[in-house]
């Protein structure tokens, strides 16, 4: 187990991953209510990792992520607000309320979804790392998926070329075990990711997902070896989400008691131990958190109910339609 750092910096990380997981679970209560709609993918139980990574990234950075990219984009620093009203599917949303859960965006973020289709942000990652090098600006992109995206084309087709062409890309491989609800070790022969990775001449390591020093230490080390060298690197991260695949999933797949044994050693419950053990959160801090994070969630909720749809006489803008006529 890791050294833990300073106590604002532990206190920083607490903080984001209780932001996340309270953030999460409001939705979760909010979808019921059929106040949220369409699909949800929750990422309770892999708060680490998200805000982990985004603590060794700065503004020069983009970043891709999935559809379950909630958490991404609130470390990343999009506001709750615009992040609730997307879910909403209203106008003041970060993608005007187009996008809704599983496509939240931001350019002035450096934040580039929010993609639905399984590995579909990989080759966006990949061009978005040819960008930065070709613009001699320094910067890299950092792309969030899935293990389940490693059976897809372009998984490979994104790794040989950003080892081909020596691009500056942070893979992040969130390995929940399940994708969807098939078990890794049922649907693809090599189970380690990051062997995949080093396949293709790119460095490699995977990392416990539930433990978030580790997990910024490896982070630390992989952005650092990407900006010193313009080469990728490839850290698998592996974790667990505690609730299905999405809220359309009855979560057959999986034993109940495996489910409470990753609980058990989940990201939040274990550094909050690690914490007060070394004497770094006291209760009153605690609460104190608690109070603050249901505040801004509160706050975010009825910024989301107070916006407007868009309008159906703007529902044609941004949208490509051919002129009539020859």
């Amino acid at each position: 187990m890791s050294d833990l750092p300073d106590k604002a910096r532990c206190l920083a990380l607490y903080r984001d991953m209780l932001r996340i997981r309270r953030f999460e679970e409001r939705c979760g209560e909010l979808y019921k209510e059929q106040k949220i709609r369409g699909f949800l993918h929750l990422y309770i139980g892999e708060e680490a990792i998200a805000t982990a990574v985004m603590t060794c990234l700065d503004q020069r950075d983009a970043v891709v992520a999935t559809y379950r990219e909630h958490g991404h984009a609130l470390v990343r620093g999009l506001p709750m607000r615009s992040v609730m009203a997307e879910m909403f599917g209203k106008v003041d949303g970060c993608s005007r309320g187009r996008g809704g859960s599983m496509h939240l965006f931001s350019a002035a973020h450096q934040f580039y979804g929010g993609h639905a289709i399984v590995g579909g942000g990989l080759p966006v990652a990949a061009g978005l790392a040819l960008a930065r090098r070709r613009a001699g600006e320094g910067g890299i992109a950092a792309c969030f998926f899935g293990e389940g995206a490693a059976a897809e084309g372009e998984f490979h087709e994104a790794l040989n070329l950003a080892a081909l062409w020596h691009l500056p890309v942070l893979f992040i491989c969130e390995n929940n075990r399940y994708a969807m609800g098939t078990a890794l070790e049922r649907s693809q022969s090599e189970p380690d990711i990051h062997a995949k990775a080093a396949c293709y001449r790119i460095t490699s390591e995977w990392v416990d997902g539930m433990d978030v020093v580790a997990v910024a230490e490896a982070a630390e080390r992989a952005v650092a070896a990407i900006r010193g060298s313009g080469e990728p690197f490839f850290l698998e991260c592996r974790t667990y989400r505690f609730r299905a695949h999405s809220m359309f999933d009855p979560d057959l797949y999986r034993p109940k008691e495996e489910v409470e044994e990753w609980r058990s050693r989940g990201p939040l419950v274990t550094f909050q131990r690690r914490l007060e053990e070394a004497g770094l959160l006291s209760a009153d801090e605690l609460d104190a958190l608690e109070r603050e994070v249901a505040d801004e969630i509160e706050d975010a909720v009825a910024f989301a109910e107070q916006s407007r749809f868009e309008d159906v006489a703007d529902l044609a803008r941004d949208v490509y339609t051919p002129r009539a006529g020859p």
